[in-house]
């Protein structure tokens, strides 16, 4: 097998006693799309800075093209891509303009420049605003000029920071349509997320981080196939009801989370525990049944939600 782009061994990052991201492993293979999935404080952002070499690392081995961050950062950042989770675009200046500041920074020549722009801003469907400034553009424009500007030097490894949080679900289908094309296209992608349908739509390996560890990782169908029952019964009670029915479900299912507004329920039969539900007369407001997600997965891996 070829050599991983990125590979990490015990990679740990501090800071003071806060451990951030706790001797983490993983291998990042050329042409995947890597997923980190967990809730905000996982961990994930943190290890996307000592990949892209802006923050240093504190224990452990990193390699990123098989070069060391901490001696080889420009080197690195020259074959990188970058979406930040905040979009830094320049406001004042124009569509066109931000790619093509973005290509002299990797000096490019003029003539490539334009060449690379005209192609990007088809790829991000912007072409109609080439000339238009930054400002008063959607969420979702902003965050595809974003992604193009992160491509203007063909870059071998492109990262991605939480690249849908804060968009409509229409812009964020817009956003997953580019990112599956760039796939479609041989690119290398990482991507945090704690958008469990993104990681799903997006990533062919992810793994799942809470705390700071790496507490799961593979498929998303091998990790739901393995940690997470085929199908799923969500139940709604009224106000003060939930309480009243966690002690009737015992036996229903493989197994039963009781949160605060509903109880979800895990089966490989829907139906037969439906039928069990009308035997002992537990009768909910509102009842959903529906496959096994990645959120379920981390819901049995850590207690809580993705959104939490």
């Amino acid at each position: 097998m070829s050599e991983p782009l990125v590979q990490a061994r015990g990679l740990t990052k501090k800071f003071g006693d806060f451990v951030a991201v706790d001797a983490v492993d993983f291998d990042i293979a050329k042409g995947e799309a890597f997923g980190f999935l967990g809730p905000n404080g996982a961990g994930k952002t943190s290890t996307m800075k000592m990949i892209t070499t802006v923050s240093p690392i504190t224990e452990g081995k990193l390699t990123v093209f098989g070069l060391d961050p901490a001696a080889d950062g420009r080197a690195i950042r020259q074959r990188l891509g970058v979406v930040p989770q905040e979009d830094n675009l320049d406001l004042e200046l124009t569509v066109a303009e931000n790619l093509y500041i973005y290509g002299r920074y990797h000096d490019m020549n003029r003539s490539a420049i334009r060449a690379r722009t005209e192609e990007l801003l088809a790829f991000a469907e912007l072409s109609d605003r080439a000339r238009s400034r930054v400002e008063p553009l959607s969420g979702g424009m902003k965050r595809r000029l974003t992604i193009a500007r992160a491509l203007i030097n063909d870059p071998d490894l492109v990262i991605l920071d939480e690249p849908t949080t804060g968009l409509d679900p229409q812009a964020r289908h817009v956003l997953w349509d580019r990112l599956y094309r760039l796939k479609r296209q041989g690119a290398t992608l990482i991507i945090t997320t704690h958008y469990m349908d993104e990681a799903e739509q997006l990533c062919d390996r992810l793994v799942v981080m809470d705390g700071g560890k790496i507490v799961a990782e593979g498929s998303p169908r091998q990790l739901i196939a393995q940690y997470a029952p085929r199908e799923v019964v969500e139940l709604r009670f009224g106000e003060g009801q939930v309480d009243l029915v966690a002690s009737k479900l015992d036996g229903v299912a493989n197994r039963a989370e009781v949160l605060a507004d509903r109880v979800i329920l895990y089966t490989d039969d829907a139906d037969a525990t439906q039928h069990a539900l009308n035997e002992r007369e537990i009768h909910a407001e509102q009842v959903l049944v529906r496959r096994s997600t990645l959120e379920d997965v981390f819901l049995k891996l850590t207690g809580r939600r993705l959104i939490d």
